[in-house]
């Protein structure tokens, strides 16, 4: 926000800077305010728009996509758009294979079938847990997805809700449903400062609500890496004395004072609803031990608000 702008109208004309004279261009279907702005600049660099529709699901022969969420078929449909443009301007569409009218080019079933964006959707389980566990499956598995705006924290929201509603339906060792087990519904968040939480974080409750799931815990974290704007000097991380938690603990108080509204926890009080950690390896530890002191409930916990913290947790667990 700080480089792109504070509203539509300012971030579509930073987008539009990559337009550029002779080159076409593709957008998906935008809100009219930014749409105008990048036809605006389109049409002083006498530059063709064209807004291309969400592939049809039909075009992929059965196939998933590997990047999960409707809204991906919005970019699978820019996607192919700008392949088939590149392949006829270097002069190699003869060399994709098309079996049916209506499907799309093997190379690009399998590209989109394969595609992955780390921290995007991405369902991890925690492999240390795991390996102290005495059953095959899982008790601590992280979904992650760096949302950090209204309308991607509602796509998260219904995301996390349709997969762990999917994974209790459907038993194995990822989705860590055994016979007689519970799941906790947890989440981990932060986002930065210049993000509003009480936007994001009434989006996110209220979405998984409409989708019939409710958080049993909220934990609020500091980012593990350093976050520096453009062209300033990377400072090192402060020391155990110096951490500064008043952003966490804000972000804890427009949490509770939303539960109080809304009784979004599973059948209980705000009261030890939420928790904030004074560093990242302290809650990831908290969950792991939670996890293997109770292995009767699976913990299910949804990493968003910040792709810092979508990152910092993916180095952590893996390591």
């Amino acid at each position: 926000m700080e480089i792109l702008g504070n509203s539509l109208v300012e971030i579509a004309g930073e987008k539009a800077g990559i337009l550029k004279k002779g080159v076409p261009a593709y957008t998906v279907p935008q809100p009219e305010v930014a749409m105008s702005v990048l036809k605006q600049r389109a049409s002083e660099l006498g530059v063709s728009i064209r807004i291309v529709p969400p592939l049809d699901p039909r075009q992929l022969e059965d196939q998933p996509l590997g990047l999960h969420g409707e809204h991906q078929y919005m970019n699978a449909g820019l996607a192919v758009a700008l392949a088939n443009t590149w392949l006829e301007r270097q002069g190699h569409l003869d060399r994709i294979h098309v079996k049916d009218h209506g499907t799309l080019p093997d190379q690009f079933i399998k590209g989109l079938s394969i595609a992955c964006l780390q921290g995007r959707a991405q369902i991890v389980p925690d492999l240390q847990v795991s390996s102290e566990c005495k059953d095959t499956s899982c008790p601590l598995v992280f979904y992650l997805d760096g949302a950090h705006s209204p309308e991607s924290m509602e796509i998260c929201a219904k995301w996390f809700s349709h997969v762990t509603k999917k994974d209790a339906a459907q038993p194995g060792p990822l989705e860590q449903r055994r016979s007689g087990i519970n799941s906790k519904k947890i989440l981990l968040f932060n986002c930065m400062s210049v993000r509003d939480p009480q936007i994001l974080l009434p989006r996110l409750l209220d979405t998984c609500a409409q989708k019939g799931l409710c958080f049993d815990q909220a934990l609020f974290v500091p980012n593990q890496s350093q976050y520096n704007k453009l062209g300033s000097h990377a400072s090192p991380p402060p020391g155990r004395e110096q951490i500064d938690l008043s952003w966490q603990l804000s972000l804890q108080t427009v949490w509770e004072d939303l539960l109080r509204g809304k009784k979004g926890l599973n059948g209980t009080s705000s009261s030890g609803a939420s928790l904030v950690f004074e560093s990242l390896p302290s809650a990831i530890k908290w969950l792991r031990e939670t996890s293997q002191q109770n292995q009767s409930t699976s913990c299910q916990v949804l990493v968003t608000g910040s792709l810092h913290l979508v990152g910092d947790v993916l180095r952590l667990i893996k390591t």
